[in-house]
């Protein structure tokens, strides 16, 4: 058999489709695609921001302390569902974590999972993550919605999602870091 273009990417379609049928590799394949098809969030358009109904949310902190949300009017926030069985999610946090080093003194991070402690615990130990999680303790506020997952939110100052996001982005973006600069210097 001759090697040219076209019998080696057939022969990597193939590999690749084997491996999203083995069960111990689908898992793997689908953060690693996703991730390489995973870009920049948009923005919002102005006319059609959503304004947050209300900051009265209690959140129980599993890696740090517990709030009420309302701590966070005024601010510039970054709200992301997540869980860790989910690959779209387990693909975009290393972006997120990126951003969340640069910008965790001038934004407020929530990431709200449902996941059980032990599990909890063992990802962010292996994957050396430190953002701040919650769960949620009374209802979310509208118009936030905590499925599907991965689903992120950010907002200005007054309250207006600037960016929603459902499925995996590259949160450590040049757009995403001018978009968040912009709302923090209003």
């Amino acid at each position: 058999m001759k090697f040219n273009k076209k019998n080696i990417s057939n022969l990597i379609f193939v590999i690749l489709l084997v491996l999203f049928f083995i069960p111990n590799t689908r898992g793997m394949m689908q953060i690693f695609l996703t991730r390489i098809f995973s870009f920049s969030p948009e923005i919002t358009t102005v006319e059609e921001r959503q304004k947050v109904a209300s900051y009265d949310w209690k959140l129980h902190g599993v890696n740090t302390e517990s709030m009420n949300f309302d701590t966070a009017k005024g601010k510039v926030v970054l709200l992301n569902y997540w869980a860790t069985w989910c690959p779209p999610c387990i693909a975009e946090m290393p972006s997120l974590q990126k951003l969340y080093n640069d910008y965790k003194d001038k934004v407020v991070f929530v990431f709200l999972t449902e996941d059980d402690d032990p599990e909890l615990n063992k990802f962010m130990e292996d994957k050396n993550y430190n953002y701040p999680i919650y769960r949620s303790l009374s209802a979310h506020p509208q118009p936030f919605t905590h499925k599907p997952i991965p689903g992120t939110y950010v907002l200005d100052k007054s309250g207006n999602i600037v960016v929603y996001k459902r499925g995996a982005a590259n949160w450590n973006s040049s757009k995403v870091r001018e978009t968040l600069d912009n709302l923090l210097a209003e």
